[in-house]
Order: structure tokens, then sequence, then C-alpha cells
């Protein structure tokens, strides 16, 4: 009734992230171009980028039905992706900093092969 009221997703800060996502309660799902992520992701984060999402792609499968945490850059693209999955439906955060912040935070980046990734 008063939809205007509501808030959009909830933000989460990267170690609450981490937990979340390390323990199996959420997955990760990473929404960074295609080069951005390979250049270095968190573990076991998966990945769609933005561009496909908000194109219609569906989730992928590891992660429908569960929830769902956003991370980017930055944090911009994650919320603006934790507010469309939102009004699918879906039960999503988005992570504050994305993963600059992530990074800062010390948690683990990894890149090509397992090596350690930068952030693009």
């Amino acid at each position: 009734m008063f939809a205007f009221l509501r808030r959009g997703p909830g933000r989460l800060t990267p170690q609450q992230a981490h937990q979340q996502t390390g323990d199996g309660t959420a997955v990760l799902l990473d929404v960074r171009e295609t080069p951005e992520w390979n250049a270095g992701h968190a573990p076991d984060a998966l990945h769609l980028p933005l561009s496909r999402l908000a194109a219609g792609a569906s989730l992928p499968a590891a992660a429908q039905g569960r929830p769902v945490v956003m991370i980017c850059r930055s944090g911009h693209r994650s919320q603006q992706a934790a507010k469309l999955l939102a009004g699918r439906g879906v039960q999503v955060t988005d992570v504050t900093g994305g993963m600059s912040a992530w990074a800062r935070a010390g948690l683990p980046v990894i890149g090509p092969g397992g090596s350690h990734g930068v952030i693009a």
C-alpha cells in the first residue's frame, strides 16, 4: 500500500557479504563486465554482467531460489542490479563499496588460473 515508503534492497559491508556467502547463506553475484571479472573477483562468486541482467538474462542456476548478494567495482552497478532483481522477486542485497572495498578489507581476490587478482 505504501510502496513509495519502501527502501531499496539492503546493503552489506564487504565483511558481512563475505560471511554470508562463505557460510552458504547467500550467493555472491558479480555484475561487472567480463574484462573486470577476469582481472580479479571474489572466490566462489558467480558472474553475470549487469548489461546481460538488464537485457533480461536469468540468474545462474546456482543462484536461483537463493538469497543473492550483488557486487561490482564500486557499488553503483550492484545497486542497480539489486533493484532490478528485487523487482523480479529475488531476495537481494548489495555490497557497499563493491570489489574495491572488498579488496581494501583484505578479503580474497583471485585472478586468472587462481592467481592473486586485481580490481579493474
